[in-house]
């Protein structure tokens, strides 16, 4: 039997992000997928090993790389539209897990345990894949606007506070130690 499923996983760099804002290099969902990973994983680290906490960096990658697949069949509704109201969070969240499923559906009997696993995480792998999901977003603005695109400028404001506001040490962290360097020259990266 065929499983289309990672054949479907693979059409997330044909899904483009922001795409109600000029940019100056467009991002695809593949590249977002891997950055958010890769963000989560250090939250994940920083709250085991500076926090007490018990995180665990493999899980919350994963959960991350996933975090976003319902995508490849939604496409990316804007954050301005998915957030309009209550009414039409909801919704969205409905046709999220209706496009979830469908893609879960096509994965072989013995995978779906482990997945439903990844599309249903504990409290603390969701919040910190939140976080990680909102500053590699802030990430995005300040490449925008380090490029000279002022479109990103309110946007980067409302991630910013967006960020502080989930009151999170894990990213708390991340923002001071890590994120400066993403705007350096890669001479500077040493």
């Amino acid at each position: 039997m065929q499983n289309h499923f990672y054949a479907m996983m693979s059409r997330m760099k044909n899904i483009y992000r922001w795409g109600l804002m000029r940019n100056t290099r467009r991002e695809n969902l593949s590249e977002h997928s891997l950055e958010v990973a890769q963000i989560a994983h250090a939250l994940a680290i920083i709250n085991r090993s500076r926090l007490g906490g018990n995180a665990e960096p493999s899980y919350v990658a994963s959960v991350a790389m996933f975090h976003d697949t319902s995508e490849i069949i939604t496409g990316d509704l804007p954050t301005p539209i998915k957030y309009y109201n209550d009414e039409i969070k909801g919704a969205y969240k409905q046709i999220e897990a209706m496009a979830e499923k469908q893609l879960t559906d096509m994965l072989p009997e013995d995978f779906k345990e482990e997945f439903d696993k990844i599309y249903n995480p504990d409290e603390l792998t969701a919040r910190l894949v939140k976080a990680a999901d909102k500053i590699s977003a802030l990430i995005k603005c300040r490449e925008e606007l380090d490029m000279g695109n002022n479109e990103f400028k309110v946007a980067e404001k409302t991630i910013e506070k967006s960020i502080k506001e989930l009151k999170l040490k894990e990213a708390d962290i991340f923002v001071k130690e890590f994120l400066p360097s993403f705007f350096l020259p890669i001479d500077e990266q040493k």
